[in-house]
């Protein structure tokens, strides 16, 4: 029950991503795989995505699944790049059509940008079993950080995206639109009652401390104990409360309106325009201090 993970972390977003894997059968997933992109030019990269490949061939796998815990908002999703690789299903929560609503209408997609969720190649329900060689796999929806947001349980290994941090770091913001502090809580607290103590938690982002570098695996039974947010005995109006009143402080994460736009097309570029070229839209005037935006 077992999988072999191993990951690859992006420094510049502080992004840990997945390879893991069946030892007997040698089929793998990658989770959450990191498209490296430059903010100040516009280029793009695949240095980070090719270090996922790297760990694929030296381990002689298979890949079956190119997965997805929710539309990022401070990284490109390597996505495309991995299903042109390697021809695996491209997977992530069934409410990402929420999200591709809600993005298409602040960047004026138009009628040709589909919301249905297409653009993956599958929408995973909560619930929703699959397999990973021999490993038994179950999917969570966990929203609070985001509506979509899911997390994956492959054998003992859980793959919480933006749900938690390291115990010294608590847990996700909770601000980006539907998100919810209150859904967060519970969605963790979910967590906690189905899983054990012992399973192997892999953490999509960790900034470390003064006193250590970062890390990307803890416990299901070391969160439950020792989470500055959210351990045992926090109860959700003081989570809430908590939650909220740090997120009024955090800006806009750098690359959302960038990586948003790419996110949600499973990890591809909007179409060339008439001259040959993409573009990333960017709304003017849209955001004020915090970044929500105003209402229409």
């Amino acid at each position: 029950m077992q999988p072999i993970v191993r990951s690859v972390f992006h420094a510049p977003s502080h992004t840990f991503s997945y390879v893991v894997w069946d030892a007997a059968t040698r089929r793998a997933a990658i989770i959450d795989p990191v498209l490296d992109y430059d903010p100040h030019s516009g280029r793009s990269g695949t240095q980070t995505a090719e270090q996922l490949i790297a760990v694929v061939e030296a381990e002689g796998l298979r890949v079956d699944w190119l997965l997805e815990t929710h539309a990022h908002a401070d990284h490109m999703s390597a996505l495309a790049f991995l299903k042109a690789r390697f021809d695996a299903p491209t997977a992530i929560g069934e409410r990402i059509t929420e999200v591709q609503a809600r993005f298409a209408r602040l960047f004026n997609l138009g009628e040709d940008f589909a919301t249905d969720g297409r653009q993956f190649d599958h929408c995973f329900t909560d619930e929703e079993t699959f397999a990973l060689g021999d490993l038994p796999a179950q999917v969570f929806h966990t929203p609070g950080h985001t509506s979509d947001h899911i997390t994956y349980v492959i054998g003992d290994a859980v793959f919480v995206g933006d749900t938690l941090f390291m115990p010294d770091a608590g847990t996700a913001r909770c601000d980006f639109p539907a998100g919810s502090a209150r859904a967060l809580y519970r969605s963790i607290h979910r967590l906690f009652a189905a899983l054990d103590d012992d399973q192997r938690v892999f953490l999509l982002h960790d900034y470390g401390t003064d006193t250590r570098e970062p890390a990307c695996q803890t416990t299901i039974g070391e969160q439950r104990q020792a989470n500055i947010h959210v351990a045992e005995g926090v109860g959700e109006d003081d989570y809430v409360a908590m939650r909220e009143a740090r997120d009024a402080t955090l800006p806009m994460p750098v690359l959302i309106l960038p990586a948003v736009q790419v996110n949600i097309r499973a990890g591809h570029f909007p179409p060339a325009e008439s001259n040959g070229l993409r573009y990333l839209k960017i709304p003017v005037d849209e955001f004020g201090a915090h970044w929500q935006p105003r209402e229409h």
